[in-house]
């Protein structure tokens, strides 16, 4: 039997993904120069990952030799519900009040994987979430999915932009999805609600002064240049898509029980100082949280306190 987009997005529906396109697997020629501006101007930070596997970023075909289609998913992650702004209290991401999304998506992913090998058993594919050399938001434009926002996440007219992307690369020969064209048109307000002028012009962002960035990744201290700047935030940071018009009119609760089962929403800032790393693991071994360790949220809890 022969796969179509049809099956595959009926397929992936039934996994819960709420976003669905397809894209032919040809060369990032456009969307790699941009990267490479991006990485001149040392805006990637301290993630030197993003250096690598530049020729995997550019061809798919470096990954999956007979790779012919890309297929984008997403999958809704909003939580509703408001923050207090308890000065005693750090604010943690939506992206993070519940388990790790890496999990939940690399099961669906398997899942749909061996599902459509079952209906042809000549279809391959390498799959990935945000932790490989593909360029996942790119390929979410190309598939249809949304556009690229100012603040660089990809917003979708139906959702908005609070939503995980995965990355399917394939031998199966899928027909393109229609390319959405960017609505953000003048609207500015990622860019002015930022409290540490993280994007510097619109659709760059500059890891350096990036909340989400100094609090997870960053495995330094933060600069004192950024001191009562964070607006409460310990790990990650909502502000530039609380503020975004679309995320304001469309935004849904997600489908996924695992994301709104999490107690994380507001971390006590005195009791981080007295987590062990034992106690650490113990109670963030799940979450995304985990990605900080003990000493970078201790770190983060310091910075707010002091």
């Amino acid at each position: 039997m022969k796969i179509t987009n049809e099956i595959v997005e009926g397929k992936a529906r039934e996994l819960g993904f709420d976003l669905i396109g397809f894209s032919k697997a040809t060369l990032m020629v456009s969307e790699t120069k941009g990267l490479k501006n991006w990485l001149s101007n040392g805006y990637q930070s301290n993630m030197s990952y993003m250096e690598r596997n530049f020729d995997k970023r550019e061809d798919v075909r470096k990954i999956l030799p007979n790779a012919k289609s890309i297929i984008s998913l997403g999958l809704n992650y909003f939580v509703e519900g408001e923050y207090s702004n308890n000065i005693d209290k750090g604010k943690v991401s939506r992206f993070a009040l519940g388990k790790d999304y890496h999990f939940i998506m690399w099961d669906k992913l398997d899942e749909l994987i061996s599902e459509l090998k079952i209906i042809d058993s000549s279809f391959e594919a390498k799959s990935y979430v945000d932790t490989g050399p593909v360029m996942d938001k790119a390929w979410a434009v190309r598939a249809g999915l949304g556009w690229q926002g100012k603040h660089s996440n990809i917003i979708n007219s139906k959702i908005g932009s609070w939503f995980f992307i995965a990355t399917v690369i394939t031998n199966y020969n899928l027909i393109a999805s229609k390319i959405v064209t960017d609505h953000c048109g003048k609207c500015n307000a990622c860019i002015d609600a930022c409290p540490t002028d993280a994007i510097v012009e619109p659709y760059i962002v500059d890891a350096n002064r990036c909340i989400s960035n100094l609090t997870i990744e960053n495995k330094g201290e933060i600069p004192t240049e950024f001191k009562n700047k964070f607006n409460g935030w310990i790990f990650g940071c909502d502000i530039c898509q609380e503020v975004c018009p679309w995320n304001q009119k469309f935004s849904t609760t997600t489908k996924i029980k695992e994301f709104k089962q999490g107690e994380n929403r507001e971390i006590e800032l005195k009791s981080v100082s007295e987590l062990t790393n034992s106690k650490f693991k113990k109670k963030y071994v799940s979450s995304p949280i985990y990605r900080a360790k003990a000493k970078g949220l201790k770190r983060n809890a310091k910075f707010l306190l002091d």
